[in-house]
């Protein structure tokens, strides 16, 4: 069976921009004081740089036959399968600081054809075809990837295809007794809220990538959200999943707990695709809270500030959101606006506290915590920066693309570790970073970068770093200049024995230093998985496993 180049037709395009975060009808436009601040710290000039249109890049030919694309369109239909140029290079990356300068480049790699399944039977048709023809498969959901998931690596098979989830946008199955609500893996954190609030259910997962990302990109990558003080991690939420193999299907839970042998779910919770494609998950929802109450403090510094809120976190009062900011990112505004002290003052470490629930649980658990944030010496600042950090909360990524177009890098660095490293990790992190971007003797001597800091997340026995790095840009070589900062960072991480990633996933990124948290036996456990589900080894190959 054989078909022309123009019985494939394109597909519609992911929402996001191509080389940037978002809508571009939302992008940030820098003020005047702001980009005096951006020369006078780190000396660029600030001008702009033009952007490239995707008719502007070449990717290469499409290694598919015209056979191989007939096949796959006799499984999902004509209008699903796309070998154009466009529709290949919109899924060739993430939207980490490197994924976007890669983006600069007129030459880029891509997948060969982009698929668009619309069921679980369509998904294990193409999957087994991919096992079959020796073509890699790459899931793409939301497209916000930042460590590298979505790379289009082919990993010696002799084509790569993009495997797209949007089709699977629905409420599946929803039982309001038991409070599960089935939802299809490209269903988008709005969306979510959206199908669930018809029937006054909430997920309450809200990460940063929220507006774009999947629940499929949640479950593959254990995402966590502003809310997981209140509501757990994703990973958490879940009781079922469906994943296809190219063994097969696998369909696990629904029941919460069990004790029939290893939970399986655990299993593909965090694989990356690399076992396979999640198609459904199975979360546990809750009512839309009646009341939300914000409420914002200052504690002097880090150190007393971690300790009230590692207080704060092994408490039964603690807040549905429970995040703190350090000196520098609470002096900079750059997550918290409005951060200052009662007198007017700034300085200090922000804690932001946000309580969902009834109206007088809030205001009993807002109570309790104002006791113990007294007792620990913080200042109540009101409800005011609380509620603005939430205002803003989505659109912080906005900010970095501006950046990146005036030659300023924007890039976060994820990790968690014990409340007894706390303070060390935050120290060695910040140190590494600074030194490798803005070290006495490297070009960078006369702009050191700013390396802000803030604990995201919070547990009874250990807490989530998550650092913000803004520095001027080696246009010499910009992906070159932060990969050798991420190393450094990411061995600084390693060497405290803390998580070399808590939320972000290990992707191409983190990869290397995988067998350093779970040692070589770990790694074997893993490849001994892969080999089962996916013996011929197409599934997102060059990704978690080392």
């Amino acid at each position: 069976m054989s078909a022309s180049a123009s019985s494939f037709s394109s597909v519609p395009a992911p929402p996001m921009r191509w080389d940037g975060w978002g809508d571009p009808d939302r992008e940030t436009v820098l003020s005047d004081a702001m980009l005096g601040l951006i020369r006078d710290a780190l000396g660029v000039r600030g001008d702009a740089r033009s952007r490239h249109t995707p008719d502007d890049v070449v990717v290469p030919d499409c290694r598919l036959t015209d056979d191989d694309l007939a096949e796959l369109t006799g499984i999902v239909g004509e209008d699903h399968v796309s070998r154009a140029p466009v529709d290949r290079l919109l899924r060739a990356a993430g939207r980490s600081t490197p994924d976007l300068l890669r983006r600069r480049a007129t030459t880029q790699s891509a997948p060969d054809a982009v698929v668009v399944p619309g069921s679980t039977d369509e998904v294990a048709a193409v999957v087994a075809w991919c096992a079959d023809a020796d073509v890699a498969v790459v899931t793409y959901g939301g497209g916000t990837a930042v460590t590298g998931g979505l790379a289009p690596l082919a990993g010696g098979h002799r084509a790569v295809i993009s495997l797209d989830m949007r089709r699977f946008d629905g409420l599946v199955d929803l039982d309001e007794v038991s409070r599960i609500a089935a939802l299809g893996a490209g269903v988008t954190g709005p969306r979510a809220e959206e199908l669930l609030a018809e029937h006054g259910l909430s997920l309450g997962h809200f990460p940063q990538s929220f507006r774009y990302a999947t629940v499929g990109g949640f479950a593959v990558t254990r995402s966590s959200g502003q809310a997981s003080a209140g509501y757990g991690r994703f990973d958490e939420m879940v009781v079922g999943l469906t994943l296809v193999t190219p063994r097969g299907v696998l369909r696990l839970g629904p029941v919460e707990r069990s004790a029939a042998g290893p939970d399986l779910r655990q299993l593909v919770l965090g694989s990356e695709g690399t076992f396979g494609v999640v198609t459904e998950v199975s979360l546990r929802v809750h009512p839309v809270p009646e009341a939300v109450v914000a409420q914002a403090w200052r504690l002097p510094d880090f150190a007393s500030g971690a300790a009230a809120v590692r207080t704060v976190a092994r408490s039964d009062a603690r807040p549905t959101v429970l995040r703190m900011s350090d000196e520098a990112e609470t002096a900079v505004n750059l997550a918290s606006p409005g951060a200052i002290g009662a007198d007017g003052s700034p300085g200090g470490c922000l804690v932001i506290t946000r309580f969902e629930g009834t109206e007088r649980d809030c205001a009993d658990r807002r109570a309790r915590v104002a006791d113990l944030l007294t007792e620990a010496g913080a200042t109540d600042l009101g409800p005011e920066p609380a509620q603005a950090w939430a205002h803003g909360r989505f659109d912080a990524p906005y900010l970095r693309d501006a950046l990146l177009a005036i030659g300023v890098g924007c890039e976060t660095v994820e990790t968690a570790t014990t409340w007894s490293g706390v303070v060390s990790l935050r120290t060695a992190v910040s140190d590494a970073l600074t030194t490798a971007l803005g070290s006495d003797d490297g070009p960078f001597a006369a702009s050191p970068a700013m390396v802000l800091c803030h604990i995201s997340h919070t547990y009874a026995t250990a807490a989530s770093l998550y650092f913000t790095v803004v520095y001027r840009l080696d246009e010499r070589d910009a992906v070159g200049q932060w990969e050798a900062a991420k190393e450094a960072a990411s061995r600084a991480i390693v060497d405290h024995r803390a998580t070399i990633t808590h939320h972000h996933a290990i992707g191409t990124d983190h990869r290397a230093h995988l067998a350093a948290e779970i040692g070589d036996l770990g790694v074997q456990v893993l490849r001994a998985v892969k080999a089962t589900l996916d013996p011929s080894g197409v599934m997102n190959p060059g990704k978690l496993i080392p």
